[in-house]
């Protein structure tokens, strides 16, 4: 049986040739023997001719088409597979920047659970598949988490559903599957494999900066905040309270500057489309870390008067 497995998203860089992949399938684990086909491209408006490198690891490969093909592969063949582009020039060799790695899995045992490999979203819900080699007519299988039964069905059916998804069901999923051979039955486990799961909006942490602006004694909030909706993702609009009271109108910016003075500061960050809303823990910011900020040198020469000359030389 084949199996693809592509890259997803480009490398973070500035550079503008950069080796990336169309995303062919959700699953990057298979069993030895199966094959597997990864695809790179560069964007490239000029259409030049390039060659591709491909790497597992720090170890460079042999193949240089676009295509790396593995044929029957083995247990070995598991690792973070990537590529890169290189052409001649007028001006000599140049290379891409290396794609975003994918991880590739080969399997040796009998039973494999496929989950999606990117993070799963608070509210959303899980397909994960229970794969067993050769295909046998399966009587039952029984997914797990963390070692514990979450659901058993019929075999017929291989694919479970995890709906409303919450970060309780964060952990490590395997499936168990059994079937009849000549009045016996077999029964296998799968390895486990780690689902993640996010929240769409998370908890934000304030940020104060102070002396931001020493001219007009200003000061800097930041409202630090992951947000994980699928694009296209609905505006995030942002909000700065100082002891409760808000500070201006809402900012699509996710900081806010501010006169610098004590109080207890706040942030909140909101997407109205999806009806969410999350508000930072309040912080205090005092007179003294004030002081302390904007006239060290006056605390140290009120200090430094009092000192014996031997002191101060130390």
């Amino acid at each position: 049986e084949e199996k693809w497995c592509c890259w997803g998203g480009l490398c973070n860089t500035s550079v503008q040739n950069l080796p990336q992949g169309g995303q062919i399938t959700e699953h990057s684990r298979i069993f030895s023997g199966e094959r597997a086909r990864l695809r790179c491209s560069i964007p490239d408006v000029h259409r030049s001719n390039w060659t591709y490198l491909w790497f597992r690891g720090s170890e460079e490969l042999s193949q240089t088409g676009e295509e790396l093909n593995l044929w029957n592969t083995k247990v070995q063949e598991s690792g973070k597979y990537y590529c890169q582009g290189t052409r001649n020039t007028k001006v000599g060799k140049i290379r891409t920047q290396q794609s975003v790695p994918v991880e590739l899995k080969v399997d040796g045992g009998w039973a494999i659970l496929q989950v999606p490999r990117h993070p799963q979203l608070v509210g959303s819900t899980l397909e994960v598949t229970c794969r067993v080699r050769r295909n046998p007519r399966l009587e039952e299988i029984i997914l797990y988490k963390d070692g514990v039964e979450v659901m058993r069905q019929n075999g017929h059916k291989p694919d479970f559903y995890l709906t409303n998804l919450s970060l309780e069901d964060l952990g490590v999923y395997s499936c168990r599957a059994s079937w009849d051979v000549r009045r016996q039955t077999l029964s296998v486990i799968s390895a486990g494999t780690h689902v993640q799961i996010l929240e769409v909006l998370s908890q934000p942490i304030l940020e104060i900066i102070p002396n931001y602006d020493t001219q007009l004694k200003r000061m800097k909030l930041t409202c630090h905040v992951q947000y994980n909706a699928p694009a296209p993702a609905p505006p995030i609009d942002f909000y700065f309270y100082k002891n409760n009271r808000r500070l201006g109108p809402a900012t699509s910016d996710n900081y806010n500057l501010v006169k610098q003075t004590p109080g207890l500061y706040s942030c909140k960050a909101r997407v109205p489309q999806l009806d969410l809303s999350k508000s930072s823990e309040p912080k205090n910011f005092g007179l003294r870390g004030i002081l302390n900020l904007i006239y060290p040198s006056i605390c140290f020469s009120l200090i430094s008067r009092k000192l014996p000359n031997e002191l101060l030389k130390m």
